[in-house]
């Protein structure tokens, strides 16, 4: 959050809604700030993508009933690893927003406090 986003939410400016869409997100996502965690999400995805076709396609090759299921619980482990993976990065998306949303309660306590010390100083 810059200065300029933090003027916006104390004068009353700040659009709100347009903050919390997919695009904002994903922009707060791939940013500089969460590069080591962008490029771990996609190179342990990619690799964990190429395990489970791998697992598909030696599935089909295969005429053993033991190496079929070996290579399906491969197939189903490596999807079920891509589902991770992706719900492991849609948490640090959200994560984002919620420290936004802790700065924003921040600023309106402090403007809050701000008010009450002036109320109490005119007594």
């Amino acid at each position: 959050m810059n200065d300029e986003q933090i003027k916006k939410i104390i004068n009353g400016t700040y659009d709100e809604p347009r903050e919390d869409t997919i695009g904002s997100m994903l922009k707060d996502f791939y940013n500089r700030r969460m590069l080591s965690i962008v490029v771990f999400v996609w190179v342990w995805g990619i690799f964990v993508a190429g395990v489970a076709i791998f697992g598909a396609v030696k599935f089909f090759g295969t005429d053993q009933t033991r190496s079929q299921i070996m290579y399906a619980a491969i197939f189903i482990a490596g999807c079920q690893f891509v589902a991770l993976t992706k719900i492991f990065a849609w948490q640090m998306i959200h994560r984002n927003s919620i420290k936004r949303e802790i700065k924003r309660l921040e600023l309106r306590i402090a403007a809050l406090a701000g008010s009450l010390e002036k109320t109490a100083d005119k007594d």
